[in-house]
């Protein structure tokens, strides 16, 4: 009688958060992918089984195409451009610099910003008619490059892509920065004592001391870039036109604008497919070296 109460135990203890973790996690889950295989419009009572048909639809609609073409060149920049900023800032702030922590909190305070207040920001920088960006072109003579960023099909995704790498570039300053405390500096003074210069020590001993630390912001950067959706939302609402729709926010407006749940929930679910099939095999060769 013991014996099967202690068996028991643990799992009397797990109930609860499996009990949570069953009811709003793994059942909303099972729901939106059997939604994505229906024609269901989000209001009404019935459904009709439509098949993979809205999976296809996101392939060959030119919208869904358009979002899914803008998500890759997001996800592209998102991942190397504020990890390679954040490398360099975190490699530069790990020195002994007078002011080192200053500038660190100044480097990460956009991180902390909400995105509502970030996207609010740069709406402001951005304005064709008194934004600080127009501004400082006029005054140093460049009046033709004043232009409406946000509003311009050419300039609109680079300039949120701007703000986006603004907002997230500390993050990864943080981590690297945290990583760095790993690296013995023995490592350094031995490579300088073998005649190795700032260059090759960095690519010799800085990069592959911070391997467990790329897999950690290689992999939090390509889930956020995939997921990306407030700071396009608020500064352009997808538009204009298509320029700036993403997955994401394509799902959204198929949901809650256009009453198509099932086409929305298909999006969802390519998300969810395109983190995991990127970050997965990253993580376990990077596991394995």
């Amino acid at each position: 009688m013991n014996a099967a109460s202690n068996k028991l135990t643990p799992y009397l203890f797990m109930a609860p958060a499996l009990v949570l973790f069953l009811g709003f996690l793994v059942y909303p889950m099972m729901h939106s992918l059997v939604v994505s295989l229906t024609d269901w419009d989000g209001l009404s009572a019935t459904w009709h089984f439509v098949g993979l048909s809205n999976y296809v639809t996101i392939f060959t609609d030119p919208a869904s195409r358009a979002a899914l073409s803008n998500t890759l060149i997001w996800s592209a920049v998102m991942v190397t451009v504020p990890t390679i900023l954040g490398l360099g800032m975190a490699v530069t702030l790990n020195q002994k610099l007078r002011g080192r922590t200053f500038f660190r909190s100044v480097f990460y305070g956009p991180t902390i910003l909400p995105l509502s207040a970030v996207a609010l920001i740069w709406v402001w920088l951005y304005n064709p008619h008194f934004g600080l960006i127009n501004e400082v072109l006029r005054g140093i003579g460049l009046k033709s490059w004043a232009k409406g960023w946000l509003s311009n099909f050419d300039t609109a995704l680079p300039a949120v892509l701007v703000t986006a790498i603004w907002h997230g570039a500390g993050f990864p300053m943080l981590l690297y920065l945290a990583g760095l405390q790993g690296v013995s500096p023995s490592q350094y003074e031995a490579a300088a004592l073998d005649g190795a210069g700032p260059w090759r020590r960095f690519i010799h001993v800085t990069l592959p001391g911070l391997k467990e630390t790329h897999i950690v912001v290689f992999t939090l950067a390509i889930i956020g870039s995939v997921r990306s959706f407030e700071l396009i939302y608020a500064m352009t609402y997808g538009g204009p036109g298509r320029s700036t729709q993403v997955l994401a926010t394509w799902m959204y407006f198929n949901i809650f604008q256009y009453n198509q749940a099932g086409a929305g929930s298909a999006i969802a679910w390519l998300i969810a497919a395109i983190s995991l099939a990127v970050t997965i095999p990253y993580i376990r060769l990077m596991s394995r070296r």
